[in-house]
This record gives structure tokens, sequence and C-alpha cells, in this order.
């Protein structure tokens, strides 16, 4: 019996797709036969998609990923992406059906979460992935950081009211302010390709680097990147100023500290909701406890 991770069933139902659950035997076989490969374990530590070990033809390894099909373009811009970097920074692209939301991707070594390393050594080696895949992509039909900020700002204003409030009203309240900057400051000038979701399980081992997987695929402000890790290990921002995450990140890569910490409060507070939603805890109740904290902080400095 086909295993699907408790995350990924849960992201589903949350998506509407109880069809795509029960279809997923059905889908795997075809793509098996269509793409001549042999499809082996599933990784149970996937979160946006059924994921599982593959083998072509020829015997090279690859990795399929199945993702959870939902009402927005997700697909498609992450084949793009993948397309765009063309393995630098992210994971090969082999084979797409994006009428599928099927993906076949090189497969990668171990991921820099179990690796044991240091927050600052994640972050300098997140860093220098993402940096890999940050190029112009003018043209390349993908949704902006000013499309994101706007998406963030509907997402936020109505799962907080949906989960019955799990944070302060002020820690939304800047997320909202904050997002609304960044969407002032979009420039279609400064814009490269981005990642969008840099952290350490997106993080594989290739030769004696990383790569990253699962790119969500903006034209957006390099700055968008680095925002996903100040939201990172929230449990290290306890009782800290995240102000000096923003501006250690900022030195780091040569970016603007503001920038980087304005997507970071919107980031923090987005994931911690859907985290909360998905009942991917603690790490949801912890983003949003910094997210408050956050808050608190800059209104008493007013």
């Amino acid at each position: 019996m086909l295993r699907v991770p408790p995350v990924v069933v849960n992201k589903a139902r949350l998506a509407g797709a109880e069809a795509w659950l029960a279809d997923l035997p059905a889908l795997i076989e075809s793509l098996s036969r269509r793409w001549a490969i042999t499809v082996g374990d599933v990784y149970d530590d996937a979160t946006e998609a059924l994921v599982a070990a593959a083998t072509m033809a020829d015997g090279t390894p690859a990795v399929l990923k199945l993702l959870v099909p939902r009402d927005s373009d997700a697909t498609a811009n992450e084949i793009t992406a993948l397309r765009l970097a063309d393995g630098e920074g992210c994971a090969r692209l082999l084979r797409a059906d994006a009428s599928a939301d099927a993906l076949l991707l090189e497969r990668l070594g171990e991921p820099m979460s179990r690796l044991g390393w240091s927050l600052v050594a994640r972050q300098e080696a997140l860093c220098d992935a993402a940096s890999r895949m940050w190029r112009p992509a003018a043209g390349a039909g993908l949704p902006t950081g000013a499309d994101k900020g706007r998406r963030l700002i509907e997402f936020i204003t109505k799962t907080w009211q949906d989960l019955d409030h799990p944070c302060s009203e002020q820690a939304i309240a800047q997320a909202v302010r904050c997002a609304q900057s960044r969407v002032s400051a979009h420039d279609d000038e400064r814009s490269v390709l981005v990642h969008g979701d840099v952290h350490q399980w997106n993080a594989l081992r290739s030769g004696d680097g990383f790569k990253l997987i699962d790119p969500d695929g903006l034209l957006a402000e390099p700055e968008y990147d680095l925002a996903i890790l100040m939201r990172e290990d929230p449990e290290e921002l306890i009782g800290a100023d995240d102000r000096n995450r923003a501006r250690w990140l900022a030195a780091r890569t040569g970016l603007d500290p503001t920038a980087i910490w304005e997507w970071g409060v919107v980031e923090r507070v987005s994931t911690g909701l859907l985290a909360t939603a998905v009942d991917l805890q603690p790490v949801g109740r912890q983003m949003l406890a910094v997210a408050d904290q956050v808050a608190a902080l800059a209104r008493s400095e007013r």
C-alpha cells in the first residue's frame, strides 16, 4: 500500500485534493510506463508533494515528485524555475508534466538538516546555494515579488481569522505593513530569479556543496530568499533581536538589511499560520511566538 506522509495528506485535504490522494497509485503506474522509470520508496520527510526514489532505464538514480494539485500555477512555475537555473544552485530537471503535477529530478545527497551543522554554518551554505540561482529572467512568466506580497497579505489576514487568532493582532498588522512596503518597493529592473523557500530541508548535498530543491520560482528582489532564513530556526530568536540576524545576512550577501527584515516578518507570520493549519508543530507555535515578540518590541520602541 502506498504510504503518503501525514503532512502531505493534510495539505492535500486543505487544498480539496482528496481525489488526488486516491488516484496516486494509478498516476505512479502511468508515469512509470511513460518515463521508463522504476519507482521505489517514498521519502517520509516530504511536506509539499509525494516524493519517491526512482531509477531511469539506463540506471540513472532520480527522484519522482508529485505535487499536491492547487488552483495556481505552482507546478508550472517550479518547472520554469528549474529550467532557468539549469542545475546551478538547484536540482537538475530531467522530465516534467505540468498537467500531471509531476517532475523527475536528479537525485542528490543527504539533506543539510541531517548533518548537525551550527546555525551559522547552515546559513552560510544556504546563502551560497541561493545566490547561485539568482539571475535576470525577465519575460519568464513567473510571478513577481509584488504578486507574492499581495497574496501573502490575503493569506495572512484570512488564515488568522480562520484559525481563531493564534497570534496577536499586532503581529498580523506588522506583517501586513511589511508586505505592503515590499510590494511598493518592487523593481522589475532589480528582480532576479529567486528560489522562494531556502531552508535546510530543501538543501541537499551535491559534490562539495549543496543544491536546493522545491523552488517556488519568483522574479523578486534577492532579499526575499534571505527572508526564509529569517523565519527558520525560530527557537534561536526567542528572547533575541531578530534585526541582528537580518544584519548578518545582509553583510554576508551585500544586500539590504531592511528588505531582508521586512520580508522575514511576512514569511515568519505566514509560515507560522500555515504550519498551524496543517498541524506542523512545534515550529508553527514557535514562529508565531517570535512574531508576537517582534511586534511587541516594535510597539515599545515607538
